[in-house]
């Protein structure tokens, strides 16, 4: 009997939890999560577990996992981009794996769905949004405009609803003329029900930190991620081509 696909997760959490979107996305792939630990949604949040990102990384890939995704978009961008790619690096030497981040994946899916041009809503506070734009700009990007919910508690995006999510992401709409898509970045925003009312709101594809992580994690195992009800980038999706 072939094992199922397994996929590790280096998740931003103190304990080795599996963020929920992943196995309402692709209920039939194993998720092993090792969890290290933001603090809070700042540069001194992230020092911690962005230090403990390649030792759960090395853990992961003793799992027998297939690919490995690290979870967590601010987490993996804080220090800019160019510490961003370093890591990419660093994480495929230490590995021998697959890998990607969150950081990654949102520019990946804002490529899939031909985004140059984006409006943005995040979670976060001016000093990580300067490095969000840092991270877009580096990926030829355009943010056209960027509406926030201001939080430092790591817990705090969770406790916005999808009501607020919509909200503030047709804020940053209505103040980006020619926008191509909307980003909405931070993987603690449940964003799995959002993208489809937005969309047919505003008649342009929507990027997510939470299910864009997840789809580009089935990629880096040779899989599509399509999935159907959840917007245009994983209801379009295709198998990458290597």
């Amino acid at each position: 009997m072939d094992k199922p696909t397994t996929i590790g997760l280096v998740v931003p959490f103190a304990t080795d939890e599996v963020p929920f979107e992943g196995p309402i996305m692709y209920p039939g792939v194993r998720f092993i999560p090792r969890g290290v630990g933001v603090r809070n949604l700042t540069p001194e949040g992230y020092e911690p577990a962005w230090n403990g990102i390649l030792p759960a990384a090395e853990y992961l890939a003793q799992q027998n996992v297939d690919a490995i995704m690290v979870i967590g978009t601010s987490l993996t961008f804080y220090r800019g981009p160019e510490a961003h790619d370093r890591l990419l690096e660093q994480l495929r030497e230490r590995t021998g794996l697959p890998v990607s981040t969150m950081s990654q994946s949102i520019i990946d899916g804002l490529r899939e769905v031909g985004a140059k041009h984006v409006a943005v809503a995040t979670a976060y506070t001016d000093v990580v949004n300067r490095r969000l734009k840092e991270l877009l700009q580096a990926a030829a990007i355009d943010v056209l405009s960027l509406k926030c919910f201001d939080l430092l508690e790591f817990g705090g995006p969770s406790k916005k609803t999808e009501a607020d999510i919509i909200a503030l992401s047709s804020t940053a709409v209505a103040s980006a003329k020619g926008a191509e898509g909307i980003l909405i970045s931070c993987g603690g925003l449940r964003t799995l029900e959002v993208a489809k009312p937005l969309e047919d709101r505003h008649h342009i594809p929507v990027v997510s930190s939470a299910t864009a992580a997840f789809w580009a994690a089935m990629r880096l195992v040779g899989e599509s991620g399509q999935v159907s009800g959840y917007g245009k980038l994983l209801e379009q999706a295709k198998a990458p081509v290597h």
